[in-house]
């Protein structure tokens, strides 16, 4: 079975982005009526699905896709708390629809509704509904609302601790992903996105956030951003700041995926970190589209250069399926009591 761990909605019907627009223009002109939610249609939603990520997800041999709402447009600098949690919750009742109408290719990660420097307990309360009451199985955490600015607390703060409680007890992973850049020093995509791995490993290498919460779990994006390639650096900065080595201090808790668009640096990937730590994902349809012109094929098929690193069939059960079901043990048993 081959799981890909990381995909967005990035496809959503025109109703569901009406919304956020017309929301967005009230909140800046409160005279504005509240907007109507309209909620697309269910022929709507197949349409946008089919003809996108289910289409390429079967083309590429893939069998499901953990799917959350698109990252983006999670827009968490908007500081309205009302807003970001009604926003929230429609983004996350859109992904329960896929979800219903395509059980056997799909499985929930909800948005939370997070704001710069705001309290947690509309993020705990979402991801408790969307757990306990959608199924979903498992959630994205943002680590800078601010949106480049970097107002928050690191990860490893106590701030944090509130939500960290709630995943642990839940039994699900959070997957570290930011938003939209409001700084224009960072592009969203090509800077913002990377940059906030990168500094995601870096906090957790810092403190001791697993010393507290043993059982708690992240994957790190885009490969894991600077991480592998730099990976000399952080085992030294390890042993020069008097933490303990990364496989015990943060590799038990922490899992990178193949969002990686060249072969080059999904190798890399393979033979820097060790193959329980990476988990299979395209993030299709995301950051990075269209054809490579070297290769020619899709820069986000990176189920293609998985195939080209002669794992054994093991190992390849290990990134396309096993570690994925152990990271995310609320979907193990959901494909368990399916029979798969």
């Amino acid at each position: 079975m081959i799981i890909d761990c990381h995909g967005h909605f990035t496809t959503t019907p025109a109703t569901h982005t009406d919304f956020r627009a017309a929301q967005l223009a009230r909140l800046a002109d409160p005279s504005l009526p509240e907007p109507a939610l309209s909620d697309p249609s269910d022929d709507a939603v197949r349409e946008a699905i089919e003809n996108n990520q289910l289409k390429m997800l079967r083309e590429r041999g893939g069998d499901m896709m953990i799917f959350s709402p698109q990252a983006s447009a999670m827009e968490h600098h908007v500081p309205d708390s009302a807003a970001s949690q009604l926003w929230a919750r429609t983004c996350n009742d859109l992904i329960h629809r896929v979800i219903r109408l395509f059980p056997e290719n799909f499985a929930g990660v909800c948005q939370l509704p997070q704001t710069p420097e705001g309290s947690l307990g509309d993020s705990v309360a979402e991801l408790r509904r969307c757990v306990e009451e959608l199924g979903f199985v498992g959630a994205n955490l943002n680590p800078d609302p601010s949106g480049g600015h970097w107002t928050s607390p690191p990860l490893t703060d106590e701030y944090w601790y509130p939500l960290y409680e709630a995943l642990v007890e839940l039994d699900v992973p959070a997957m570290i992903h930011v938003s939209a850049s409001c700084n224009p020093n960072f592009h969203a995509l090509g800077a913002h996105y990377l940059n906030a791995d990168t500094t995601a490993f870096m906090q957790l290498l810092q403190g001791d956030l697993f010393g507290k919460f043993p059982t708690l779990r992240f994957v790190i994006p885009h490969g894991g951003g600077a991480v592998p390639y730099h990976w000399g650096r952080y085992r030294g900065l390890a042993d020069r700041l008097g933490r303990p080595p990364l496989g015990e201090h943060v590799m038990k808790n922490v899992f990178f995926d193949t969002c990686v668009y060249h072969l080059a640096g999904v190798r890399l990937l393979h033979e820097v970190i060790d193959i329980d730590n990476i988990v299979f994902a395209s993030e299709m349809l995301g950051a990075v589209r269209g054809i490579d012109p070297e290769t020619g094929y899709y820069w986000d098929d990176t189920k293609r250069y998985v195939d080209q690193l002669g794992l054994s069939e093991d190992d390849r059960r290990k990134v396309f399926e096993l570690n994925t079901r152990r990271v995310y043990p609320r979907l193990d048993a959901q494909l368990t009591a399916k029979g798969r």
